[in-house]
């Protein structure tokens, strides 16, 4: 039961630090550039080019850290390194596709699509993560799980804390 709750832990950091980072370190400047498609913005301006790049270079950095204080602890296997950086990268990808789909299907930016608002950057990192390492089942119902639960706690304090406008 530790091996599993270690190996959770080791792969869901650079996901976890990665989405936080970016709307913490967001900026100004929209990573669509106000450009349109379908009448909607590509993704609005919660999406910016300093966020992208800062939540991808925080799980990247996050996932060196890690790797240098306990990688005699890290057990998927893999070069974690490599599998950190596709990670944190596709946990960007996974957020700003769904921004993307949530355009088109007409959602003004902040509104809740329960539940791909509080999982898209799961998906994204399993995806991406998945040229190295594929979690089993079991392991991505409990990431399922344990994210959801994250993500409403954090998300209800960054409400509360005036962080957030809205509680999701």
């Amino acid at each position: 039961m530790i091996e599993l709750i270690m190996r959770l832990f080791f792969y869901l950091m650079p996901m976890y630090v990665a989405n936080a980072s970016a709307m913490l370190f967001g900026g100004k400047k929209r990573l669509d550039m106000g450009r349109q498609f379908m009448g909607q913005p590509l993704f609005g301006k919660g999406k910016t080019i300093e966020g992208t790049v800062n939540g991808i270079a925080l799980g990247i950095i996050a996932t060196f850290i890690l790797n240098y204080f306990f990688s005699a602890y890290i057990s998927l296997g893999v070069e974690y390194l490599m599998l950190g950086t596709l990670l944190s990268v596709g946990a960007i990808m996974g957020d700003i596709i769904a921004t993307f789909i949530k355009r088109r299907i007409g959602m003004e930016a902040g509104a809740e699509f329960f539940p791909l608002d509080q999982l898209d950057f799961i998906f994204g990192g399993i995806v991406f993560g998945s040229f190295l390492f594929v979690p089993s089942l079991v392991e991505i119902g409990l990431i399922i799980l344990i994210t959801l639960f994250i993500h409403k706690a954090a998300n209800f304090l960054a409400f509360k804390i005036r962080m957030k406008k809205v509680p999701w």
